[in-house]
């Protein structure tokens, strides 16, 4: 990884500790205090022993000095108790705040966005990559101050005791981060990889799960199976590097840690010995200070192997982080005539009136997707939008949505849209694409999601519009009915008209619909064209369509070719006139003769 997106992705992660709270601060407190009690403890061990053997005082001389000893045992395990609750508390509410504002970041973008990468990848990252994210401020933050004060804190009792043992400590001490430094350099670009692979196996897995069927109909399973079992290989391989490096770590940090104490006890026992008479301050060794020293030295090291071991934190931290923050520092390509407030709130309820000028549709990078176009959208006109695919008609409907941004002008009820209060404006949007989207829960939980006080009369009353209420009462549950994950358990002609029923209970001024029969059979199609078509009869629409015989009622069309309006006019007027709408007409005969069929349900 290069060293610059690495600090920056340090910082960023260092700016997102303010979520934790007070609960960071407290962890490093109860860290600083078990220190100080091991500290506490040594020295009372090391007092005792050395009163009983080499001055041979009493035992009961030391009762004061046992009863704190034993004291301090359980004030160690609550202090470590404390210390982990802690840690565990900043951790959480660190990442309830990074997925609340990942899944804000997501709801901003909008759908346009979303469906540029698979579902399984954006998983992965709400998911996986932000629980990643947990121990690196619960563990390795509060260990980077434990790290410099616990060892500093044993030098300064060390060194009046024993230069020699202090400058023991001293000199080997930095082999641990040194160590550790050189391994985290290959660390962090290990977890990014591996975090990449995992990615790309979610979104791969997720895609080929939702399209089963049609991969058993194309006998296309053994070539997937495969595929599936390369991208498996490949996150297997990165998750043993990954795994490889940190193993390595703790390795070499327990080596030198084991290293380093030898040499100071070789120290001690050859003074014992009188072979070695420095160090002392000309006062001698006595058994306290080698045991003192000897109990504080394992104490000196912990903390800074402890920084080592979750050192594999801050290089997983790191590697889940890119990802992040590229989505929440993600910016929009700005509209000319965007303004910093977007609050404003006009009355949609008695009718929505559609102006667009040299309106031109952005994606979210700032490439054009449509545009310039120039329309108007009268209170209960309906009109739709037509023509080849990628023509830039869903693109209109996103940006109509505020899905997408825009350059030029488009007014709602005389008010550019990047001004109004967006949720204020889409309570007034009755929304029905050819894909529609059902959720996890009940038939009424489904439709009654704009307004869940609905009463089950009400809800009847929006099933039998969309021609889907037999179907229902059908059910052993009625409107208890479950639909499962991806509408298990209900046909797609079904679920359309369920989602239409949705779409009729927000009582909308404005319908925008984007190939809404497309799935559906004749006579489906027919039912959902009636409903509709009451619906509609005090509302404005603007309907995205491959039916042109369905035009013949609009009140308007719009015919887009690569972005651009190349005819608009009535249904009797366009297909008088040589031109591209003309052209579909014939293309449609033509595919009406050759099947004869229409999608079923």
């Amino acid at each position: 990884m290069d060293k610059p997106l690495e600090k920056q992705l340090i910082t960023w992660l260092r700016q997102q500790k303010k979520a934790c709270g007070f609960y960071l601060n407290l962890t490093v407190l109860f860290g600083l205090l078990t220190g100080l009690s091991l500290v506490i403890q040594a020295y009372l061990l090391s007092t005792i022993l050395h009163g009983i053997i080499i001055l041979e005082v009493p035992k009961s001389e030391f009762t004061h000095e046992f009863i704190l000893l034993l004291g301090l045992i359980p004030v160690r395990a609550l202090l470590a108790f404390a210390r982990e609750r802690a840690s565990f508390e900043s951790g959480k509410r660190l990442r309830m705040q990074i997925r609340t504002a990942v899944l804000d970041k997501l709801t901003e973008l909008g759908p346009a966005f979303i469906k540029g990468k698979p579902a399984g990848s954006w998983a992965s990252i709400v998911l996986e990559q932000v629980e990643d994210l947990h121990d690196f401020y619960a563990r390795y933050l509060p260990q980077i101050i434990l790290a410099g004060f616990i060892p500093l804190t044993i030098l300064v009792v060390v060194f009046p005791l024993n230069w020699a043992a202090g400058v023991i400590l001293l000199a080997t001490a930095p082999l641990i981060p040194m160590f550790m430094i050189l391994v985290g350099m290959g660390a962090a670009d290990a977890n990014r990889k591996n975090f990449s692979a995992l990615a790309k196996l979610s979104g791969h897995f997720m895609d080929r799960l939702k399209g089963l069927n049609t991969l058993k109909l194309f006998n296309r399973g053994d070539a997937e199976t495969k595929e599936i079992e390369s991208a498996s290989e490949e996150f297997r391989e990165r998750t043993m590097s990954v795994l490889r490096m940190a193993f390595l770590s703790s390795a070499v940090l327990e080596f030198f840690a084991a290293v380093s104490i030898a040499v100071l006890a070789v120290y001690f026992g050859f003074s014992y010995l009188d072979h070695l008479n420095f160090g002392d301050y000309g006062q001698g060794i006595s058994l306290f200070i080698g045991l003192f020293v000897l109990m504080l030295a394992p104490e000196f090291y912990q903390p800074l192997r402890d920084m080592g071991t979750h050192y594999h934190a801050k290089a997983q931290a790191i590697g889940a982080a890119e990802e992040l923050m590229a989505l929440l520092t993600y910016k929009v390509e700005p509209a000319a005539n965007e303004k910093q407030a977007a609050d404003k709130k006009v009355d949609l309820q008695t009718g929505i009136q559609i102006t667009a000028s040299d309106f031109t549709v952005m994606s979210h990078d700032g490439a054009r997707l449509a545009g310039p176009l120039n329309f108007q959208l009268q209170p209960g006109q309906h009109m739709a939008l037509v023509g080849p695919s990628g023509s830039g008609k869903t693109s209109l409907l996103n940006a109509l949505l505020g899905f997408l941004p825009y350059q030029g002008s488009l007014k709602i009820n005389g008010v550019e849209l990047n001004e109004l209060d967006r949720a204020h404006y889409r309570q007034h949007l009755a929304w029905l694409g050819q894909d529609p989207q059902l959720f996890h829960g009940t038939v009424r939980d489904n439709v009654a999601m704009a307004n869940p006080n609905m009463d089950d009369t009400e809800v009847e009353a929006l099933l039998a519009k969309a021609k889907v209420l037999d179907f229902v009462k059908l059910q052993a549950l009625g409107l208890k009915h479950p639909i499962g994950e991806q509408m298990a358990g209900i046909s797609v002609g079904q679920a359309q008209r369920i989602a239409l029923a949705r779409a009729l209970g927000q009582k909308a001024p404005l319908f925008l619909l984007d190939e809404p029969t497309a799935s559906l059979d004749s006579h489906s199609e027919k039912a959902v064209l009636t409903a509709l078509q009451e619906a509609m009869a005090q509302a404005s629409c603007l309907m995205v369509t491959h039916r042109l015989e369905q035009l013949d009622q609009m009140d308007g069309i719009l015919v887009l070719d690569k972005g651009a309006i190349v005819q608009q006019g009535r249904f009797d007027e366009l297909s008088q006139v040589d031109g591209l709408f003309r052209q579909m007409q014939q293309d449609e005969c033509v595919d009406s003769s050759s099947f004869g069929k229409e999608p079923h349900s």
